[in-house]
């Protein structure tokens, strides 16, 4: 269910290749503007890799923000805090499970590229790559 203070909480999240507990990295996809967690995970099978889990969470209404990521944070509020929150968990989660930043790539296109990198800058770490295509 979509709140209007935390647009992203509760939306799916897709995973596609090896399952999680058995992967030798995780891959969290993060979707473009208009797009959806599907889409990007369209890429992964490009990839050849069978020992990595992908995994794609889903913006609600298909945008993590409605504005530019040149415009003032305030227009981009709630859905921005919302959108890191929902990376934020997910890697903790993957914390959890036993996935160190060291395993984990965080690859975006376009405004899920701009997430990534904003997500990387605010949680400094080293992860096993920050990938942004067209952001």
């Amino acid at each position: 269910m979509i709140t209007p203070n935390d647009p992203h909480n509760g939306q799916p999240l897709l995973h596609y290749g090896a399952p999680i507990e058995s992967a030798r990295r995780v891959a969290i996809f993060i979707h473009g503007r208009g797009a959806s967690a599907e889409d990007i995970l369209g890429i992964a099978p490009e990839l050849g890799t069978d020992d990595v889990a992908y995994l794609a969470p889903q913006a609600a209404g298909n945008t993590w923000y409605p504005n530019s990521f040149l415009s003032p944070i305030s227009q981009n509020e709630p859905g921005l805090t919302s959108a890191l929150a929902v990376i934020g968990a997910l890697v903790k989660k993957l914390a959890t499970d036993g996935y160190a930043p060291e395993r984990i790539i965080i690859l975006g296109f376009s405004q899920g590229a701009c997430l990534g990198l904003e997500f990387a800058a605010r949680n400094a770490q080293r992860f096993a790559a920050i990938v942004a295509l067209s952001g």
